[in-house]
């Protein structure tokens, strides 16, 4: 299905995430062929996700047809396609659509749940690394809610009724956070007979502060936010089992829930074919300063899969939008240097600021030069998600969603399309 000898070099981009859509547009103009796939023939946007699990949106609202992005870009194509394998030698990637030739390839496969090793967290709990994932936890949170309606076990009610976030990243602080709000606005309404009071909500993180990677203020305020609506928070513990039944964390603590969300760790994900060596840390890609594989001349890493570690940044680059975004315009200009033998320049991160928002007027914001928190960073968080979302139409649903969300304290959006088989952990089959 592919044509090896090609009038411009090929680009080949695996994945339609920020970086790889970011990069792909950039060589819009460029004398190159740009070959992208995916798995997914849409781009998600994955900061909203846990709107989407709390029912606040709709999934169809942050993803966005990745043709729909390109329609007007000459240079481009799209497969939908899933790699398998990569053959640096032969420059050849495997999918399941065929082998597809290039001349420089840029993995962009970004990053998916890390549950270091245990099996059991893996099966009992649930990620919400894409959309179809935050339909399982929306899907997991109602029904359970209409269980614990009807069930005259106290016991299984209350469990029932307690959710567990694990991880207090930016994702597991607006989960809980949006847990929280469907708690006071919601279960009394659509759920008479229950009480505000029957539900509980924790939050467990393996630091000793929520939000650890902003700073200290941000922090301070957004655990104060958390607790202040109820959420019960453990820092600087572990979670060391979950059977689906008790939810078990290292500082003695037992807790009996049928609902845990894990948020607390990603792990690279690629396809087969590379060297060992160039596996870093986290199952990353280890890079050299422009992104390319170390170990190889034509290859690339960019975005959550890629780890650029050096003396300035032993720990590498946040796994945040803004890294991947940066990263894929940086490459674009220095694959064109390389193709015309000019000098290449380093990838400098220019930290532009870190915002996470835990309800309704609440919301944190680390920039530049300023550390704000409460109603006004909860509206900049609004404008520059808003912004930054893919095409009018879902700028527009959007918007309209969180204004009557916001005026109504309400959502249309609780619906479970797919049942859930939380014997199985999967999405029954028999609803699809």
């Amino acid at each position: 299905m592919d044509k090896k000898h090609q009038a411009k070099p090929r680009v080949l981009i695996i994945g339609g995430g920020f970086a790889g859509v970011q990069l792909a547009k950039n060589l819009k103009n460029a004398p190159v062929e740009v070959l992208l796939l995916d798995k997914h023939n849409y781009h998600t946007f994955q900061p909203l996700l846990y709107q989407v699990a709390t029912g606040a949106l709709e999934g169809d609202s942050i993803g966005f047809p990745i043709r729909r992005i390109f329609s007007r870009q000459k240079n481009f194509t799209f497969h939908l396609a899933e790699v398998q394998k990569i053959d640096t030698e032969a420059r050849i990637v495997t999918a399941n659509i065929g082998d597809i030739h290039y001349d420089y390839l840029v993995i962009a496969t970004g990053a998916n749940t890390n549950y270091f090793g245990n099996k059991e967290l893996e099966h009992y709990t649930l990620p919400m690394k894409n959309i179809a994932e935050a339909l399982n936890v929306r899907s997991l949170i109602i029904q359970n809610l209409e269980k614990a309606l009807v069930t005259v076990d106290e016991v299984e009610r209350e469990a029932l009724l307690t959710f567990v976030v694990v991880g207090g990243g930016p994702t597991g602080v607006e989960l809980s956070g949006a847990i929280a709000e469907l708690r006071k606005y919601i279960l009394c309404k659509d759920y008479p007979g229950l009480c505000k009071e029957d539900m509980k909500v924790y939050l467990v993180e393996g630091k000793d502060r929520v939000l650890g990677a902003m700073s200290e203020q941000a922090s301070a305020k957004a655990g104060k936010f958390l607790t202040d609506m109820g959420i019960f928070i453990y820092n600087g513990v572990h979670v060391s089992s979950y059977n689906g039944d008790i939810l078990k964390i290292d500082n003695g603590v037992d807790i009996k829930t049928r609902n845990v969300f894990w948020a607390a760790g990603v792990r690279g994900e690629m396809p087969e074919g590379l060297l060992p060596e160039a596996i870093a840390k986290g199952g990353r890609i280890q890079t050299d300063e422009i992104n390319r594989v170390k170990g190889y001349e034509n290859v690339f890493a960019i975005g959550d899969v890629s780890s650029v570690v050096s003396e300035a940044n032993p720990n590498g680059f946040p796994g945040v939008a803004q890294v991947a975004l940066q990263q894929g315009k940086q490459l674009s200009n220095n694959l064109l240097c390389i193709i015309n033998n000019k000098p290449t320049t380093p990838f400098e991160y220019k930290d532009l600021g870190t915002m996470a928002t835990i309800g309704r007027n609440k919301a944190v914001a680390d920039l530049k030069h300023w550390h704000f928190q409460g109603f006004f960073a909860w509206i900049l968080w609004m404008f520059v998600h808003l912004l930054s979302l893919a095409g009018f139409s879902n700028k527009s649903i959007v918007f309209f969603n969180w204004a009557v969300n916001y005026l109504t304290r309400n959502s249309d959006n609780r619906l479970v399309i797919h049942s859930f088989d939380t014997n199985t952990m999967m999405t029954d089959p028999v609803a699809k």
